[in-house]
């Protein structure tokens, strides 16, 4: 549970770095709000990224993995799809602020998980 809620925190500060830098990232409305779209954001990723990694594989490969940085992008213009839908008050303005956007969001994004020391695909010991 614990890591759980500390990848959660991370996504929601990377999310909040990227709107805050970059012009074509909107959002409004208040801190409740913004926690669920980070969760909305979390949910996309886990369930829909290892299906389109799979699915466009050899482009991946061909490019060297470069293309992973579009299926950021996809993904993060689905997560403004469903906030709209939803009025979570996310919006992204087009494909390339979404490149940009997905960019910074993985980039702040390892960047806080090496200083609070995350170790994805640890196990977590009782009582630790």
């Amino acid at each position: 549970m614990r890591a759980f809620l500390l990848r959660w925190l991370i996504n929601s500060l990377a999310i909040y770095a990227a709107v805050e830098l970059l012009p074509g990232l909107h959002f409004e409305g208040g801190p409740v709000r913004f926690l669920v779209l980070a969760l909305v954001f979390g949910v996309i990723n886990s369930l829909l990224r290892p299906f389109l990694t799979v699915l466009t594989c050899p482009l991946v490969l061909l490019t060297l993995g470069l293309f992973t940085l579009v299926i950021n992008a996809v993904l993060l213009m689905l997560t403004a799809w469903v906030s709209e839908a939803w009025s979570l008050g996310f919006r992204v303005d087009g494909f390339w602020a979404a490149f940009w956007g997905a960019l910074v969001i993985g980039v702040v994004s390892v960047l806080l998980s090496l200083l609070v020391g995350e170790r994805r695909g640890a196990v977590e010991r009782p009582g630790a």
